[in-house]
This record gives structure tokens, C-alpha cells and sequence, in this order.
């Protein structure tokens, strides 16, 4: 069965925009053009977008499915095997999550009284699956398996006092890196407070610490730029970079 771009748009739940952009970006071409000009699109199409799809839900960049799609190693009965099994591991946390509302639900209503760790064992599965999706691969390659298993583990049994003690901290980091970034100097007093107040924020997930590691976590901000983006968003354009440089002043200054 053959579509117009209208026909599967409406197929597919997406705009025609995306699909004329997923045409110019070499993502998805139709079949083929009318005689009109109208784009057509077969069966192969079909199956294609779906699996564009697919990988859109895991949160991949359009440049990250175009590069997997387009390598002659790709394989569509193995990426959705892939896919399946992500989406499994995305239902448990789900379900995590459904478990944690209804005991909460049910200790409002008067029933069975929730331990601390209970209240926020989906939150943290949420929050560890997110991170891993994201950064799991640059994160493992820079620091090892070890690491990053040592650390997960470290967050994942962190008591409730302890989380919302790091959620504030991570609030007010972000707003004294503003003040910092307002005197202009990485290495005054403002500035080697955010770097130690940084290294705190860490001490929550990291088990043990190193100076050379904490400046190597900083260079990650400035080279990666969801983390550049990141920082840059909440504490003014240029702030990833003045705080890998605040926190290189400080660790050097520490040894």
C-alpha cells in the first residue's frame, strides 16, 4: 500500500512538517514523486519510520538514528529486540513508580505507614534510568564500569534527608555559579565556593573523590553540550565553562 504525505501523517500521528524534514535531512525519502509532485510512500517507508519512531521514544537525537539506520550493519529485526527490551526495562520503572503513588495514596488514607526508602526507591530508579540513558555511555568511558556501578549503587540506597538535602544544594549551586559568574573572576572567593559546594553535591553520589576526577567531571560539562546547555540555561550563557575553571582553581589550590 502506497501513501501521500497527508495519508501518513495522519497514519502515523506526525505532522507533515516532520515528515518534509525528515526528507531534507535524509532521514526518511519517499518511494517516490507524482506526476503533481506529491511524495509517496511504500511499505519500506512505513517500516522505516516506524523504527525512526521507535528510537525517538528512547530519546535519541535525529542525527543518532540517521547514523544507526544508515550503517550497513543496521539491523531492523535486532534493533527491535533492542527496542523491546528497552521498553520492558522502561514498563518496570513505570510500574515502580505506580507502586510508590498507590503506598502513598494508601498511608494517606490511612493505611500501611511507607519506611523512607519505600517513599523514594521509584523516584531515584527514575532518576538513575534517566541519567543512564543520557550520559551512561560518556560517563562509563571516561570513568569505568566500576565507577558508575559504585556510584548508582551510592544513590540508590540514599535516605530521603539525604535527597532532598541534594536537590536543595543542586538549587543552590546553580544560584551562587550566578553569582560567581557576575564578578567575572573563576578563581575569588565566590567562585571556590561553588567549587566546594560542588564537590558536596558529589560527595551524594560519588563514594569516594579525587581532585583529578572532579576537574575531569568539569571538562565533561564544557565538551558535552547537554551538560553545557544544561548550566548554561540555569546560571547564564558561559557558566559550564566558568564553573570547570572555578573548579580547576580550586582543586589545584586543595593539592
Amino acid at each position: 500500500m502506497e501513501y501521500t504525505i497527508q495519508k501518513l501523517s495522519r497514519l502515523a500521528g506526525i505532522s507533515t512538517r516532520t515528515l518534509r524534514y525528515y526528507d531534507e535531512i535524509g532521514l526518511l525519502k519517499p518511494k517516490r514523486t507524482s506526476s503533481s509532485g506529491y511524495r509517496i510512500y511504500g511499505e519500506a517507508e512505513v517500516d522505516r519510520l516506524q523504527q525512526i519512531l521507535f528510537f525517538k521514544q528512547l530519546s535519541f537525537s535525529l542525527d543518532e538514528i540517521k547514523s544507526a539506520m544508515d550503517d550497513p550493519a543496521y539491523d531492523a529485526e535486532r534493533s527491535l529486540v533492542a527496542h523491546k527490551q528497552a521498553l520492558l526495562e522502561k514498563k518496570k520503572e513505570i510500574e515502580l513508580l505506580i507502586k510508590t503513588v498507590d503506598a502513598t495514596l494508601n498511608e494517606k488514607r490511612g493505611g500501611k505507614k511507607m519506611s523512607d526508602k519505600e517513599k523514594f526507591e521509584g523516584l531515584k530508579k527514575e532518576l538513575l534510568d534517566e541519567n543512564e540513558t543520557h550520559y551512561g555511555q560518556e560517563i562509563r568511558e571516561k570513568y569505568g564500569e566500576k565507577a558508575v556501578a559504585a556510584s548508582n549503587k551510592h544513590f540508590a540506597g540514599m535516605s530521603e534527608a539525604d535527597f532532598d538535602a541534594m536537590q536543595e544544594l543542586a538549587a543552590r549551586l546553580q544560584e551562587l555559579l550566578t553569582e560567581a559568574m557576575a564578578t567575572g573572576d573563576a578563581d575569588g572567593e565566590t567562585a571556590l565556593a561553588v567549587a566546594a559546594l560542588h564537590k558536596k553535591w558529589l560527595s551524594y553520589t560519588w563514594p569516594t573523590y579525587s581532585p583529578e576526577a572532579h576537574r575531569g567531571l568539569a571538562q565533561m560539562y564544557v565538551d558535552d553540550e547537554r551538560f553545557t546547555a544544561y548550566y548554561d540555561k540555569a546560571s547564564g550563557k558561559g557558566a559550564a565553562a566558568f564553573l570547570r575553571d572555578a573548579i580547576h582553581n580550586y582543586t589545584e589550590k586543595a593539592e
